[in-house]
């Protein structure tokens, strides 16, 4: 296997319960991640272990199934993608492989909650990964996602904190 992760963290004036419940519910990443154009088959929020939903990639042609693995409120979240990673809307397409997403919340001092985001990607190396993954494994997509998580949060209510 090939194997790539990359990982991030920030630190936040807001409570583990506030960055959990935000950048846990799926139809918030269009607002903050650079690389999610759509995401859909959202059921029932919060999302539960085993609930799956669909997001697309950046040209909002490439769509990841996702899976809730671990749902561990406020301290624990990780949701993969297997299979076909990019498929097209009709399930065709896309690349072999793996993706692996953690969000670790933990209080490292008083009123900070840190958010730690780990992206692994896993293919055959039969089936390299393509250039496009490595841009969305850059470390710098995660920084732009942390601070428009910041920017988002700070335009909400003073009440999320």
């Amino acid at each position: 296997m090939g194997i790539v992760t990359t990982s991030s963290e920030t630190a936040f004036a807001h409570s583990p319960e506030t960055i959990y419940d935000f950048v846990t519910n799926p139809a918030n990443w269009t607002k903050t991640y650079p690389g999610s154009s759509y995401v859909g088959k959202l059921d029932d929020l919060p999302l539960k272990v085993g609930d799956t939903w669909e997001e697309g990639g950046a040209d909002g042609e490439k769509i990841f199934t996702w899976h809730l693995a671990i749902a561990m409120r406020p301290k624990l979240w990780v949701f993969n993608s297997v299979g076909r990673l990019g498929h097209d809307r009709a399930g065709n397409g896309g690349m072999e492989g793996r993706i692996t997403v953690q969000y670790h919340f933990t209080q490292p001092g008083e009123g900070i909650t840190l958010f730690t985001r780990t992206m692994t990607i896993e293919a055959p190396k039969h089936a390299p990964m393509p250039d496009g993954f490595f841009r969305i494994v850059n470390p710098a997509n995660i920084d732009r996602y942390h601070a428009a998580i910041a920017r988002e949060l700070e335009s909400a209510s003073p009440t999320l904190r």
